[in-house]
């Protein structure tokens, strides 16, 4: 059946696109409906004191796929008889459904064989709606049961959390562009991002915001497993209080399982500061633990601190923040200041302080964004407010981010910027691009390029200590020959002069002396013709095959 499809005109192809993708969002949401029902049937069946029938079994796997979402259910069977709100979303069943979603839109874009694939808008609306048809459907089987969901919470947030997982889904099949606004937005959105170089920083803003986030969530997971480890023992009293059957156990392991993302959320919020509400009357921070606190008997929340002002080791939660912070700055020196880059390219202080604070903002929205999803509430009067305070925990991610990460990125980058000065090695100089490197290294930088091989071998030459020494004792030469009533002699082949002849070295550079440069001989460097033998022939030469006239005394010398 899938080896060759059948040929289908133009508008039978399209059609069969379209409701090719309307029914994959329909499967995604059929996926994710069917786990959930199916844990739920086996616990259920597994379980030695049920007392429901597989109706209620059924109803509460419909009320629980609906809270994935994010809908808040009101539960009916309390002991009171009052109904109880229940709006704290376990992250990782949620997990489920974006991610089904996502696939389900990407996969959308990406043509069969023999069928072409709809435009991103078309499957974005596709997906979108046949995911939310079944959507509905669930929530008008699971109405009126012991677990339902308001009306509200349908829309917002469980249609907007579809709808971007959707999103996200053509996004990444789009191959994830980052470019200008939407035509439809204001001419001065455009003019504004078409001036600024944040377009073209987006990447690394996205980036270090993601980073520094993941860096929380791991910050704070890492807090509350050492919360666990040292309240190790009401933990386990907590967990063998709720259940004595094996069923029972496994299904509240399963849901401290799924509570594990929110209860990394919470640990991140306490060290940020804010912390977390524990009922309406308390709330617990790294500073102090006050208020009496209204807890369900849960593993987890068996694990809070002590009442009372918090210890040292409270305090070092603090370490979450400031290391996603740096973070943020070392995703954004990474492209500001590449180790190995080109200084000419490294971004400005400004461009560098920019990008690192709005990745700190970008760290700030997400983090809220969880707190969020994380909290909510459990029940009514004491329990109406559960979890950490989305705003006050988005703003301490921020501060912190912002007010450690910038000057973090600026101090990195100066420090991969420095210039490496070597005492006594000219070269370390000009290889670190220092601005008097060309006049200190001869031969080198932009005048030594364009110099040939024989001009810096003359430079070398004339700054070379021996021929330095050679011209001090060549200008003391004159002096000397005339009190002692003799001529300069000039050099010879036949090598007569004696080494104590004043007026001329010792000896030839070299010879004689152990502290000599050996590889050294200033008349290496001169011309190999002999000029004493062009001055002789100059006589009997004629006009035409005359030689050069002879350089002067000091050149020849």
């Amino acid at each position: 059946m899938t080896e060759r499809s059948p040929s289908l005109s133009a508008e039978q192809g399209r059609s069969a696109v379209l409701a090719s993708a309307l029914l994959r969002g329909a499967v995604a949401a059929g996926l994710g409906l069917g786990s959930v029902a199916m844990s739920v049937m086996v616990l259920w069946i597994s379980s030695p004191d049920s007392v429901s029938g597989p109706g209620e079994a059924l109803h509460a796997a419909a009320g629980l796929w609906l809270l994935a979402h994010g809908a808040e259910l009101i539960r009916t069977d309390t002991l009171t008889g009052a109904p109880a709100p229940v709006g704290v979303v376990p992250l990782l069943l949620g997990a489920l459904p974006v991610w089904l979603v996502h696939r389900a839109a990407r996969d959308v874009l990406e043509p069969e064989e023999g069928r072409g694939a709809p435009s991103p808008g078309s499957a974005f609306a596709l997906v979108a709606g046949g995911y939310l048809l079944v959507g509905a459907a669930v929530a008008l089987y699971a109405r009126g049961a012991s677990l339902s969901a308001t009306p509200l919470s349908l829309l917002f947030p469980s249609v907007v959390v579809v709808a971007g997982a959707a999103a996200a889904g053509v996004w990444t099949a789009a191959g994830r562009p980052l470019g200008p606004p939407p035509s439809w937005a204001p001419v001065r959105l455009h003019e504004a991002m078409a001036r600024s170089r944040f377009v073209r920083r987006a990447d690394v803003v996205g980036r270090s915001a993601a980073a520094g986030v993941m860096v929380l969530l791991g910050g704070g997971a890492l807090v509350v497993a050492v919360a666990l480890v040292w309240h190790a023992e009401p933990v386990q009293e907590s967990f063998l209080r709720l259940s004595g059957e094996w069923a029972g156990r496994i299904a509240v392991l399963l849901l401290a399982l799924l509570l594990v993302p929110n209860a990394a959320v919470w640990g991140a919020a306490y060290g940020l500061g804010p912390g977390f509400a524990v009922g309406t009357a308390s709330t617990a921070t790294p500073m102090v633990f006050e208020g009496r606190p209204a807890l369900p008997d849960f593993p987890l929340l068996a694990a809070l601190p002590a009442g009372g002002a918090g210890t040292p080791l409270n305090w070092a939660a603090a370490a979450v923040p400031v290391a996603a912070a740096l973070t943020i700055a070392w995703f954004t020196v990474r492209r500001a200041a590449p180790a190995h880059g080109v200084r000419e390219e490294a971004w400005s202080l400004r461009e560098t302080a920019l990008t690192a604070a709005l990745g700190a903002l970008g760290c700030g929205i997400g983090a809220a964004l969880l707190a969020a999803a994380a909290g909510g509430p459990l029940g009514t009067h004491a329990l109406a407010e559960f979890g950490p305070v989305w705003w006050l925990t988005g703003a301490a991610a921020l501060v912190w981010t912002a007010g450690l990460g910038v000057p973090a990125a600026l101090l990195l980058r100066a420090w991969r910027l420095r210039v490496r000065t070597v005492p006594g090695q000219p070269e370390a100089e000009a290889a670190a691009g220092g601005p008097d490197a060309a006049r200190e290294k001869p031969g080198t930088g932009a005048a030594g390029e364009e110099a040939g091989p024989a001009t810096r071998r003359w430079v070398k030459w004339l700054s070379h200590r021996k021929w330095r020494q050679w011209l001090t004792h060549r200008k003391a030469a004159p002096e000397a020959d005339a009190d002692a009533g003799s001529a300069p002699v000039h050099g010879s082949a036949s090598g007569s002069a004696s080494a104590s002849e004043p007026g001329r070295p010792a000896a030839r550079p070299g010879r004689g002396d152990p502290d000599d440069d050996e590889d050294f001989d200033p008349y290496d460097f001169l011309p190999t013709d002999p000029w004493h033998a062009k001055g002789s022939d100059e006589g009997s030469a004629g006009p035409a095959e005359a030689g050069p006239a002879e350089p002067p005394a000091d050149a020849t010398s």
